[in-house]
């Protein structure tokens, strides 16, 4: 059986697994994820990330994700901000500012001297056909249909889809029962990430995120952007933001309309080891 090095590491909490697919060959399937993320049989964590040779010219590196489930998706702003820190830290490149390529289209990431890292997320597109998100026209929230209950959503794609339930309480918002039946709605047809945003004022939000084939983690990276893109849309919220999750704080800036937005946070190596697969 191959052995494989590899690194843990975590965001506010939302851990991964991280394997350089660069200096070892990594073949990663459904269930080597599943193995993998099981925190009792396998490593633990909510995603693996796998660094690969860039595709194009532009780009340094190529970025996969996989969610604990086993299923591969466009983007993931925690781990964004560990896969920044780990090619780094690893030898891979001795730039701070890094272009990276992947499913969901180029991110620039930056390695601050406060040890934290930034990212450029590229802009929010809130197109029902760019999330997916079946409807009519776009609009800034929606009605959703949910069992026997009709709920407000905000549904905006930052590469990957998100919709963003307000909340007058983050701490009683019902996750575990919503969560999983947003998720799967047939108006996602991609599934969706689902964001619960509790407005403390303009600069401050808690935010709790059920996320797409992970279930509920301490952080979302795209999550808190895509309650920013939200409520900056809805009047609610200031250019800067504060982004207060289960496992930490998050700075989000989004100067709106076309500009890009951005995310800063910590990304913290856990520990090192080879695992068999």
């Amino acid at each position: 059986m191959p052995k494989l090095a590899f690194t843990k590491m975590q965001g506010l909490g939302n851990d991964f697994v991280v394997f350089d697919g660069i200096r070892q060959k990594v073949t990663l399937d459904a269930d080597r994820c599943r193995f993998l993320a099981d925190r009792r049989f396998g490593i633990g964590c909510d995603q693996i990330l796998l660094v690969e040779p860039p595709r194009t010219q532009t780009t340094a590196f190529y970025y996969r994700i996989f969610n604990r489930d086993g299923s591969e998706v466009e983007q993931c702003g925690n781990g964004a901000r560990c896969f920044a820190r780990f090619v780094y830290e690893q030898g891979l490149t001795r730039e701070r500012e890094i272009s990276v390529g992947t499913a969901s289209g180029e991110i620039r990431l930056f390695l601050e001297e406060d040890d934290r890292v930034r990212v450029n997320m590229g802009q929010p597109h809130f197109a029902p056909a760019e999330i997916p998100f079946l409807a009519d026209r776009e609009a800034a929230q929606y009605e959703l249909a949910v069992g026997e209950q009709s709920v407000q959503i905000g549904a905006v794609s930052l590469g990957n889809p998100h919709a963003v339930l307000r909340v007058e309480q983050v701490d009683r918002a019902p996750v575990a029962q919503l969560g999983p039946a947003i998720e799967r709605h047939p108006r996602f047809p991609q599934r969706v990430n689902v964001g619960f945003m509790e407005i403390l004022d303009a600069n401050h939000i808690r935010l709790r995120v059920f996320e797409r084939g992970a279930g509920e983690t301490l952080a979302c990276g795209t999550g808190a952007c895509a309650a920013v893109a939200v409520g900056r849309r809805l009047g609610r919220l200031n250019e800067r933001v504060q982004v207060q999750l289960p496992g930490g704080t998050l700075e989000i800036q989004w100067s709106g309309e076309e500009a890009p937005i951005w995310m800063t946070g910590p990304a913290v190596r856990v520990y090192e080891g080879v695992i068999e697969l």
